[in-house]
């Protein structure tokens, strides 16, 4: 008899993919979803939880993230519970819950799971995120009509978010802030920016820096919470601001010397040689730009310190050529330049988009070892298999 996992079902990337990948190994798979599931207390989603459990006598939980109130339910159960984590950072994962004995949580970025694993934390490993190779490689663009393939091709590309919302965590009270503390923050920011693969704001807010904003945008963490002010200021507030800088910068520099395609939800005002194409559908469309385009741009959010982002593995997965800031966790499962390329700072980029563009066999050869690499090791089945061993003992960390 197969044994049964129950997926907490609610909207994420990779979700489809998760569930497909339990079912090909053999697992009977059943569903729930709630919608206190980011509370950390509810007697709802307790009872909705029990019913599901009930309904079905899992021998595993699963989700797509952590969730503390599941952690709870699942630990007062008895039940195993495993989360493969997306996010980084993920303030949930800063709570009591984590040391719970029924988790077993995946973290794709390496100096995430050593910061854990320092504290002596046994609860968690170390997983790159996986894609689904296999369906990238269904999608054709030949499939797609003449104007679509046209406009979701290109020269240069990047997806995702440029963080220039108005709502943005740090800017909503910058203003407010004395000129001293937001001289200081500004120079940390000015600082991170030109170091890649060492994320060291938080070491420099100092106390009364902290303290001085905390006047201004307060932060009261939750009552189980060990997530201090400095870790979700300087993770949360300042990287999101650092990457919109970021990106803005690099992208602007590109857009003036190449044709780029951007595909993100705001246009930015300060761009203008850039092609503004809107906001794309993860499952159905995406794929179809990494394919089509020469180069595809990773800008990684800075609060992802070692790990490989999803829109990286993403883009090797549907046969894409990618070119990316440095990342350490690269280095452990792929070689650069050959299964993908790396920059060191704004005109190393320019370089290289110059270079691989004017040299299509290098590129073509690039985008399809990074492929293979993929396919064969970062696909969803294969995470499925390496979890469930070591969750039943038989896996090594």
């Amino acid at each position: 008899m197969a044994e049964k996992v129950l997926v907490l079902e609610h909207k994420s990337f990779g979700m489809v993919d998760a569930i497909e990948a339990f079912r090909e190994n053999g697992y009977e798979v059943h569903t729930f979803s709630h919608q206190d599931l980011y509370e950390h207390n509810s007697e709802g989603f307790d009872r909705a939880f029990e019913e599901a459990i009930g309904a079905c006598f899992p021998d595993y939980v699963f989700s797509l993230n952590y969730y503390p109130i599941l952690s709870k339910n699942c630990n007062r159960h008895n039940i195993k519970y495993i989360s493969l984590v997306y996010d980084s950072p993920l303030i949930a994962l800063y709570t009591y819950t984590v040391i719970f004995p029924c988790n077993y949580i995946f973290l794709f970025d390496s100096a995430m799971y050593l910061e854990f694993k320092k504290e002596h934390i046994d609860t968690v490993y170390y997983m790159p995120l996986p894609v689904n190779a296999a369906r990238y490689s269904r999608m054709q663009l030949s499939d797609i009509g003449e104007e679509a393939r046209e406009y979701l091709s290109g020269e240069v590309s990047f997806v995702g978010a440029l963080y220039n919302e108005s709502h943005n965590l740090y800017d909503r009270k910058a203003a407010e802030m004395p000129e001293y503390t937001r001289g200081y923050l500004e120079g940390i920011m000015a600082a991170q920016r030109n170091v890649y693969g060492y994320y060291f704001v938080q070491e420099l807010l100092k106390p009364e820096i902290v303290e001085s904003w905390n006047k201004v945008s307060p932060y009261e963490p939750a009552a189980d919470s060990v997530a201090t002010r400095e870790y979700v200021y300087a993770h949360y507030f300042l990287a999101r601001k650092i990457t919109e800088l970021e990106r803005a910068e690099l992208l602007k520099s590109v857009s003036e010397r190449f044709a780029l395609s951007l595909f993100t939800h705001k246009e930015p005002a300060d761009m203008p040689h850039a092609l503004f194409k809107g906001a794309i559908d993860y499952y159905d469309v995406m794929p179809y730009v990494f394919k089509g385009s020469k180069i595809n741009l990773n800008i990684t959010l800075r609060s992802i310190r070692s790990g490989i982002p999803l829109r990286a593995m993403d883009i090797m997965g549907a046969g894409g050529f990618l070119l990316t800031n440095y990342q350490e966790d690269f280095l452990r499962h792929f070689e650069p330049g050959s299964d993908f390329v790396y920059f060191t700072d704004k005109s190393d980029m320019l370089a290289k988009i110059d270079y691989y563009l004017s040299h299509d066999k290098e590129r073509v050869e690039i985008a399809a070892n990074g492929n293979r690499k993929v396919k064969e090791f970062h696909n969803y089945p294969r995470a499925v298999k390496e979890m469930m061993e070591v969750v039943n003992g038989q896996g090594t960390q």
